[in-house]
């Protein structure tokens, strides 16, 4: 009975956190497999920066943004990995779909990072749930070769925290009730929000080193110590957060896709290409939901961090790629690319409606080219993501120049 001594069975936690580990070097080492446990790093030498490094490169010294001259002396036999242009989409895109074979509640928080909600699944405990999660790691590592950390708990600041604890293919579990606890040994760093600065700042004015010592702090002091904000810190010290899982689950009203390269690009050309790819991972889905879209809409993102975006309309709603590749680059040069480098490229399709008409309604070049789209859908749904792909895919030699 409820309060007895047989008591109420715990919800198990239910929200998970997936932080892939380096992303950009494992999305490589996937492809290199021979390059496992040597000090790595994807970078430029032309670019100058380490954009991610593999932890051996990391125990070594080389961090992220490293001149690439300084790492190279500091790790003597660093191996440097160009950039691939679309591949880290690709791998994220990827990644999240398995994602989403476990739970439609899917929120992608960046390319390497997002969050699940398993509450609709039916699992009784904390071992089914942690089973669970552990089956989806094991897939990401053997399908995808992606080392992903996982955190398991009963909210989303929790669950992020628990992810990074014990990288890399980190596995952690935090059960309901158990929040404060499992924060309070923690430096006051690994909360959210709170930086080196912060960090350095909070040790050397207030003395406070570790959560549980904002725990403790009375409401004045906490006051004095982070002014405005203080109410927040003290609920996220104590593992208190009511944000709910964000996601589009049912009929999608858009399709979106992006990527942040790991060297920014100014090669407009090379751009084309990327979005194409986005295209030819989108309009898949768009298909297979039994629709047709309208509107396709590009953004850039600056390495200053401004952005840029525009957007056309379609005469007619479509569902094959086509009708889009002509809208590529017209939006990306209006939204500025090709006059400085680029940071990020994203697109958006929407203006989604019901579509597809039978097959027997078109004709000609129109029935043929719906008849080659849904056989590469099958072969694509049989054979993996990407087992057959456009030529505009296929690397070109020149980016890597």
């Amino acid at each position: 009975m409820a309060g007895g001594q047989w008591g109420v069975v715990p919800a198990p936690p239910t929200i998970v956190h997936l932080d892939a580990d380096a992303f950009f070097v494992s999305c490589e080492l996937a492809r290199r497999p021979e390059l496992r446990g040597r000090a790595c790093a994807v970078g430029g030498r032309e670019r100058g920066i380490i954009a991610s490094a593999s932890y051996e490169a990391r125990a070594a010294g080389v961090y992220t943004p490293m001149p690439t001259a300084r790492a190279l002396r500091v790790c003597p036999g660093l191996v440097l990995i160009p950039p691939t242009p679309g591949l880290y989409g690709e791998v994220s895109a990827r990644m999240f779909d398995l994602c989403g074979e476990l739970t439609p509640w899917v929120e992608r928080s960046s390319i390497d990072e997002g969050y699940l909600d398993l509450r609709g699944n039916g699992l009784a405990n904390e071992a089914a749930v942690a089973a669970e999660v552990r089956r989806l790691q094991e897939r990401l590592w053997s399908e995808l070769g992606l080392p992903v950390s996982f955190g398991v708990a009963a909210n989303k600041l929790v669950a992020q925290v628990a992810s990074k604890l014990r990288k890399p293919r980190g596995f952690v579990v935090v059960p309901p009730g158990d929040e404060a606890g499992f924060l309070a040994p923690l430096p006051v760093g690994r909360l959210p929000g709170i930086g080196p600065k912060t960090e350095a700042r909070l040790a050397e004015r207030h003395g406070l080193r570790r959560i549980g010592e904002l725990q403790a702090l009375p409401e004045g002091s906490l006051e004095a110590a982070f002014g405005a904000g203080w109410q927040e810190v003290r609920a996220a010290a104590h593992g208190r957060d009511d944000r709910p899982v964000v996601t589009e689950p049912g009929d999608a009203r858009s399709y979106s896709q992006q990527e942040t390269f790991a060297a920014d690009v100014r090669d407009r050309d090379q751009l084309v290409r990327v979005l194409k790819g986005m295209v030819d991972e989108l309009l898949p889905k768009v298909r297979r939901d039994g629709k047709r879209a309208r509107t396709l809409t590009v953004r850039v993102r600056f390495p200053d961090f401004s952005e840029g975006m525009r957007s056309r309309t379609l005469p007619e709603a479509a569902d094959l790629e086509a009708p889009f590749y002509p809208l590529l680059e017209p939006l990306l040069a209006a939204a500025g690319a090709g006059t400085r480098p680029v940071r990020l490229v994203g697109v958006r399709i929407s203006g989604v409606e019901a579509g597809g008409g039978q097959l027997e309604l078109f004709r000609g070049d129109e029935a043929r080219r719906r008849r080659l789209a849904r056989v590469r859908d099958e072969l694509n749904a049989a054979r993996g993501a990407g087992a057959l792909r456009h030529g505009h895919q296929l690397a070109n030699p020149a980016d890597d120049a």
